[in-house]
């Protein structure tokens, strides 16, 4: 079962920022067709490590503010927070081994 959360301004502070868990995030828009072709793989990644790190998706067009604070200039925008910090950043379409590599330095 897939465990892909949305992440939105009023929970992304206790979801992200407060997770004692390494948190992908996927910063996409429904029109963007390289995003949408990033959703099974993300889909996969919470399947597969769902139970070391917390996967969600934020859609820049009901969130632009969330867009706005971290400078999300091209999508898909994949981003690795730890403790808060933004850790590590990908833009563009992405292998998941690529993405599962960088989540794995920080667990």
């Amino acid at each position: 079962m897939s465990t892909v959360h949305t992440f939105t301004q009023s929970n992304f502070r206790s979801q992200v920022i407060d997770s004692d868990r390494p948190v992908l995030v996927d910063f996409w828009a429904e029109w963007c067709g390289p995003c949408r072709k990033m959703n099974p793989v993300i889909e996969k990644i919470a399947e597969e490590m769902g139970d070391k790190v917390v996967v969600g998706k934020i859609n820049l067009d009901q969130e632009r503010a969330l867009g706005a604070m971290y400078q999300i200039m091209s999508i898909p925008c994949l981003m690795v927070f730890k403790d808060g910090e933004k850790v590590e950043e990908m833009v563009g379409v992405k292998p998941a081994s690529q993405i599962v590599a960088a989540l794995e330095k920080h667990l």
